[in-house]
């Protein structure tokens, strides 16, 4: 396991590498950028010795990128954060329930509703949200993460745990207040990952269903819900666990169209406010920093999984 941990970690470093070649390419598009007046080289390694120091350079607006940063990418985690918890909590019952009655009625509902839902442009279902829940109905706010009223004091950035933690003498409002703004733009987050996580466990389950151990265990005279609690779901699991990295990189790129259109305050409107200023400074942290998440959310699933299902270090091992 230790030795799968370091080749990971080598593949992190050498990837990491390449994205600052990436953010280093992008400053280098500001005509007034100190990195023009110096050979390429010398000028990578010079933006290397500033990220290490934590430098990521100052914005058009004259202020330093990595306070803005910290103010806009915790919003965005958080909102991220619930939405594939949300993912979990549909996609793992559905995909179970498909993979165990494959080809049966229940089967073919779960799977078109997914088609379906998966095929709607994120920005569509955002706008029809927005007209019944918001304009007509009148249940939840159109936009903004809470109501500015509240003075929610800033400690960690994730605005329920900054409620929960503060002497807030309107706390329970102010968390309703935060859960109605989360609600729509949380749903129209975890459309992607839920359809995408109930097609990967339907057809992993619907594998493990196949196997001798599964027919066994129903001939001791265990119950179904047993078979799938002991047997089903600790050996579908696994094997899906390295391929949520990839649900949360696609969480992260549509994470800037959701926010765009609910106009919530994280680091896709800022990276988008940044572009239509040719702010490169600014585009280049944002581009960092979401890549640096997504290289982590991958290699954490996969050391995941690797740690629960010793059968993806094998297969890991035999491409050596």
């Amino acid at each position: 396991m230790l030795i799968y941990a370091i080749r990971r970690l080598n593949l992190f470093i050498i990837t990491l590498l390449i994205l600052t070649l990436i953010g280093y390419n992008i400053v280098r598009l500001d005509p007034f950028s100190i990195f023009n007046q110096q050979e390429f080289w010398t000028g990578w390694f010079q933006y290397l010795r500033q990220l290490m120091q934590g430098d990521l350079g100052i914005s058009a607006s004259g202020l330093p990128v990595t306070e803005s940063l910290s103010q806009v990418f915790p919003a965005t985690l958080e909102l991220c954060f619930f939405a594939f918890l949300l993912a979990l909590i549909i996609g793992i019952p559905f995909g179970t329930l498909a993979g165990i009655r494959r080809g049966s009625a229940a089967d073919i509902m779960i799977s078109s509703i997914t088609l379906l839902t998966f095929s709607m442009p994120i920005f569509w279902m955002a706008i029809l949200m927005i007209m019944v829940f918001s304009l007509y109905l009148g249940w939840l706010p159109v936009s903004g993460r809470y109501n500015l009223l509240f003075e929610i004091p800033t400690v960690t950035g994730f605005a329920l745990v900054d409620v929960l933690i503060s002497n807030h003498p309107q706390r329970s409002q102010a968390i309703e207040d935060i859960i109605r703004h989360l609600v729509m733009p949380t749903l129209v987050l975890a459309v992607a990952p839920t359809t995408e996580i109930i097609k990967l466990l339907r057809d992993s389950v619907a594998d493990v269903m196949s196997q001798n151990y599964i027919k066994a265990a129903a001939t001791k005279g265990l119950s179904k819900s047993e078979i799938v609690m002991r047997h089903v779901l600790k050996n579908a699991l696994p094997p899906i666990i390295p391929k949520f990295g990839i649900q949360i990189s696609t969480m992260m790129t549509f994470a800037i169209i959701t926010e765009s259109i609910f106009n919530w305050p994280g680091i896709g409107t800022w990276l988008l406010n940044a572009l239509s200023f040719q702010d490169y400074v600014t585009v280049q942290a944002g581009v960092l920093a979401v890549g640096s998440v997504v290289l982590l959310a991958n290699i954490f699933s996969d050391l995941a999984g690797a740690a629960i299902s010793p059968l993806a270090r094998k297969e890991w091992y035999a491409l050596k």
